[in-house]
Parts: C-alpha cells; structure tokens; sequence
C-alpha cells in the first residue's frame, strides 16, 4: 500500500474505533509514516480473496483492542503462508537446459501466487484421459521431436545398446521385439533376452543379456501385422 492508500485505511479504522483517530498534526504524520513503514508491502486487495479493509473490520470487531499495525500483517502472512503450501511448481516453459530462465520462471511464479495475483497450482491426479498441456511446451516438444534432444539420446547410445537398438528398430519400423514377452526366456516386456549359463555339472549358473531370440521376433512380426491389418480394415471400409 502506498501513503494514499494508507490514509485510507486509517481514515476507516478511525471510523469504526475512534480510539485510533489522531488530531494532531504531528501524530497524524508519525502515525501514517509508522503504518506506511510496516505495511508498505502488503496491497490493499488482491484479485484472489485478500482485503486488508476486511482484516481490520475482523480485528474491530473481534477484539477489544486498539488495532495495531501487525494485527493486518499477521493475516497477510498467513495469507501468503497457505497460498504457498497449496501451490504445486508447475513445469516451466522455458528451455530446460537454460537453468537461469528456468529458476527465473519458478521464482516469478511463486511470487505470483504469493503476493495473490495467481491462483496456486494443485498437484493433478493421473486421468485416463488426454488432457491439454501450455501451448509454449507443446512447441518446444514439437521443436525437438522428445523430451531428450537427439544429440543427448545419441550420446546415450553407447551406455544403453538394448534401448538403442529398440529406437532404430522402431525407426525402420521392423518389429519390436522388446513389446512381447519371450516364451524362451520369460523376459517380460521391455526387458532384454537372458541366455543362460551352464556349469560343467549341467545346472544353470546365471543368466547374461541377450539379443532378442528368434521366437520372440517371430511373436513381434505377428502382433505388427496384426496391428497394421486392424488399421487398414477401416480404411478399406
């Protein structure tokens, strides 16, 4: 609040407890400068539920003492306190790599929440349906093609050669063997083929990643053509 704004709020205290109206010119300046200096950040109303004239109307009429300039900021506190723990950091929309931007962006969203010019982000819930996401992420999404930017998948490469194989396989749109499960081996989906080792004895001494086997590429290759034959029938029809 500013000093005009200030003189207005003590011209209404003043009004509904005039124990608090100051007729000396000397107090009257003392007195809006000591208020002004306590409650210079804290607005005169927010777009989102905070009125600081309804703060001193509750404190007026539920209290049998004089109001005080910390009897309006104990509530804008509390006010900002439950904003904050109600709000959940939404992603930025910005370049995640740009951590300046990025840490820019929460901060200027908390603050926004804060001070009541935003309404808090709750934590969503996991819906079965398809919901809308901000048009800036969307862009940059479509921009980079994934949420890991190709240089980043390819560096991975050499660390994850299952994964990697997947990804080409996918992209020459061959069969995906890694989306069955393995009647040899028992993998389950998404996870490689296992060949078992053998002691001298005979038993099974562990098992070691594998490339898929033959079986499970058949299954793939089947499931494929079945799929495309599905999304062909209502074409023809």
């Amino acid at each position: 609040m500013d000093r005009r704004e200030i003189a207005a709020l003590l011209a209404l205290i003043g009004r509904l407890d005039p124990r608090t109206i100051r007729t000396d010119k000397g107090e009257v300046a003392d007195q809006l400068a000591q208020w002004h200096e306590l409650l210079g950040d804290v607005p005169t109303a927010t777009p989102y539920g905070w009125d600081a004239l309804a703060a001193a109307r509750q404190h007026i009429r539920t209290s049998p003492y004089p109001i005080l300039p910390a009897d309006i900021a104990r509530p804008w506190e509390s006010y900002r306190r439950d904003r904050l723990l109600r709000h959940s950091d939404p992603t930025p929309s910005v370049d995640p790599d740009d951590q300046a931007a990025w840490a820019k962006e929460l901060a200027e969203t908390r603050r926004a929440v804060a001070e009541g010019t935003l309404q808090p982000e709750r934590a969503r819930a996991i819906e079965s349906g398809r919901e809308e996401i901000n048009p800036r992420l969307q862009a940059r999404l479509d921009q980079v093609g994934s949420c890991i930017p190709p240089a980043a998948r390819a560096a991975l490469a050499p660390y994850r050669p299952a994964r990697a194989a997947r990804e080409a396989a996918v992209a020459q749109r061959l069969p995906d063997a890694l989306s069955v499960r393995c009647a040899w081996c028992l993998a389950q989906p998404g996870d490689s083929c296992r060949r078992r080792r053998i002691g001298p004895d005979g038993g099974a001494r562990g098992t070691a990643p594998c490339t898929p086997h033959p079986s499970r590429l058949d299954l793939a290759a089947a499931q494929q053509a079945q799929l495309t034959e599905q999304t062909q029938q209502p074409a023809l029809a």
